[in-house]
């Protein structure tokens, strides 16, 4: 039978797709902090690794808006602001924190085709878009 193998790869299961990388180095969309991401045990995770813009008082910046008071005063940098972000085929799913508001985000990582990381936020249905771009 020539149809055999034709037949065989139309009846192979379709293997997902892994979301693009999104690890490494990124520079804020408001070009003050270079967050950067890797592994965080079995998820993906992604720290404040640097701030480049001080405070108007010079001094570091704090999680002063945190929810909880005992994390108040912590420093910003070194923050873990992205968590449990899993491969969710075509993006990458986790949570996003930002301390300006003190809040957390569910959120959503795509590596755009020219290189730049999407960031999004989001309440329900509605997601706030940011655009990273990669440091080297």
């Amino acid at each position: 039978m020539k149809f055999v193998p034709a037949l065989l790869a139309a009846l192979m299961p379709i293997s997902a797709h892994a979301a693009a990388p999104v690890t490494g180095k990124w520079l804020t969309v408001e070009r003050d902090s270079i967050i950067e991401i890797g592994q965080c045990g079995n998820t993906v995770c992604g720290k404040v690794a640097r701030i480049l813009k001080p405070t108007a008082d010079g001094k570091p910046a704090i999680d002063s808006y945190n929810p909880n008071p005992a994390l108040r005063t912590r420093p910003v940098l070194g923050i873990n602001i992205l968590t449990g972000f899993t491969d969710g085929g075509s993006l990458w799913n986790g949570q996003i924190y930002d301390p300006r508001k003190g809040k957390t985000y569910k959120s959503k990582l795509t590596r755009n085709p020219d290189g730049t990381l999407k960031v999004q936020g989001c309440i329900a249905f509605l997601c706030q878009t940011q655009i990273w771009t990669p440091v080297k």
